[in-house]
């Protein structure tokens, strides 16, 4: 694939070798994410369609201060709503009623709260009448799946430090929290052990299973914790007779998509220190990428300050539309720790066509040295080039238009199907152009403390044509032969 889009590269239009960003913030109120020790994680971003005009507005939690909607007008132009939501830690957007309006899932540090979207970006309150578990924990991850036939969502439920714990806080991650659906609501159960989750994602592994991937923090768990996968179909965590590895990390965010052209997932961690790329291989293992990859972003990749850096929300995305996916990965420190980098600017690391990664968050203009944590990499004006919002811990969220020029073409695959799972969580899309094929599975959860429910969005190089496989959730294929390119594209079951 890589050689053959190099070659359809240098032999057709050239493209814009590195991505080109405005800084936009100021058409948008300052919006800092706020508070003390419950808030130093968090932070996250929800991008949706709730005003049904084809373009995501935005969530931004506001942790002790007001949560905000960020109305998408068009143009880059947002009208500007605070929510009287205090103690949010992030949101994600889902379908629970089975109305086809979203709703959002919002985490808090206290209980949680669903709020049922009604149509025109308003929203109600409904978690009790739903018959959700809101529970009084400190909730930093969450993830979503439609099990084989089931009418509504099994949820998952990220808790971080047990703050009640006289004997805390280290040593005393909570119990996370399982929703399945049952009669009119959903059946709450704790799952154990919690290692404080930081992120969390539903998605097939390099088993290409179903598994509920859990990265934790073990500034918290400090011993006997470590990273989780959990099978969905067997209820079991997997070890290393699965060659799974206990491996121990400052879990942060999960961003997932196949780098390697193999039809796995392969896997990017953040984390304190290392961020790590896990590749999926062929056998259900993951090995460490090497790194000489130049995917690690260990430290400041500029300015005078050496320490190790901190990574937070991380989000895979083609920021140039040339076919590759590259990385985005938000950074600052925790608070004022003092072993670890404070001006720590994001990356944006630019996949090539070898596979190596190289920075280019200071050529596109997004190396804010702010203490970033969630952020969005999405299409806000519908133009097919991703843009990007990142909530700030003690500074203004930024927001940035996506203006490089040339720029590739690309599709974007909105889903649709009848029945309860309306948007077609857990389907997989695949996109072929003579370049090669590219794919992406349709998923809720990952990032940090922030989600998409968004049209798959793909950059196509210089293709004009694509193919376009969908297999749904129930495994019926859809093929399509998009003649067209530079557009959202609706598809539904034949």
């Amino acid at each position: 694939m890589r050689a053959a889009l190099a070659l359809a590269l240098a032999t057709g239009p050239a493209l814009a070798d590195t991505p080109r960003f405005t800084d936009l913030s100021d058409r948008i109120p300052a919006h800092v994410y706020a508070g003390g020790w419950e808030h130093f994680v968090g932070g996250g971003v929800a991008a949706f369609d709730c005003s049904d005009n084809g373009l995501p507005d935005l969530f931004l939690a506001g942790g002790e201060g007001p949560s905000r909607l960020l109305r998408n007008e068009g143009e880059m132009r947002f009208t500007s709503q605070e929510i009287d939501l205090h103690g949010v830690t992030g949101a994600y957007p889902i379908t629970l009623d089975n109305d086809g309006v979203i709703d959002l899932f919002v985490l808090r540090a206290g209980p949680n709260v669903v709020l049922r979207g009604l149509g025109d970006c308003q929203f109600e309150d409904v978690t009790e009448a739903l018959g959700i578990d809101a529970g009084n924990a400190w909730s930093t991850a969450f993830t979503a799946w439609w099990a084989p036939g089931a009418a509504r969502p099994t949820l998952f439920v990220g808790n971080y430090v047990d703050r009640d714990d006289p004997d805390g806080p280290f040593n005393a991650c909570d119990d996370n929290q399982l929703l399945r659906p049952e009669g009119a609501g959903w059946r709450s159960a704790p799952l154990t052990p919690g290692y404080c989750p930081l992120s969390a994602l539903a998605a097939p592994d390099a088993r290409d299973r179903m598994t509920l991937r859990l990265s934790n923090d073990r500034h918290y768990y400090v011993r006997d914790g470590h990273e989780q996968m959990r099978d969905i179909a067997e209820e079991r965590y997997l070890g290393p007779e699965d060659g799974w590895p206990e491996l121990m990390l400052w879990g942060m965010g999960i961003a997932s998509r196949d780098i390697t052209g193999n039809g796995r997932a392969d896997v990017y961690l953040t984390s304190m220190a290392d961020q790590m790329l896990q590749l999926a291989q062929t056998d259900g293992t993951y090995r460490v990428a090497p790194f000489e990859m130049g995917h690690t972003a260990h430290r400041p990749f500029t300015g005078d300050d050496g320490r190790p850096s901190t990574g937070w929300h991380a989000q895979w995305g083609d920021v140039t539309n040339n076919g590759r996916a590259d990385l985005f990965v938000a950074k600052g420190n925790v608070d004022q720790m003092p072993d670890l980098a404070m001006a720590d600017p994001n990356n944006l690391l630019l996949q090539g066509a070898g596979g190596r990664f190289t920075e280019a968050a200071h050529l596109a203009g997004v190396a804010d040295p702010a203490r970033a944590r969630g952020a969005a990499l999405v299409d806000l004006t519908g133009n097919g080039a991703l843009d990007l919002v990142v909530v700030n811990r003690r500074a203004p969220a930024r927001l940035y238009r996506n203006d490089t020029d040339p720029i590739g073409n690309w599709l974007a695959i909105e889903l649709r199907q009848p029945g309860p799972n309306r948007f077609a969580i857990g389907a997989r899309v695949t996109v072929t152009t003579e370049d090669g094929t590219q794919w992406q599975d349709h998923s809720i959860g990952g990032g940090h403390a922030g989600g998409q429910l968004v049209p798959l969005h793909f950059g196509l190089g210089v293709a004009n044509a694509a193919q376009v496989k969908v297999r749904w959730p129930d495994g019926r294929e859809t093929q399509i032969n998009a003649a067209q390119v530079n557009r959202t594209l609706t598809v539904s079951p034949e």
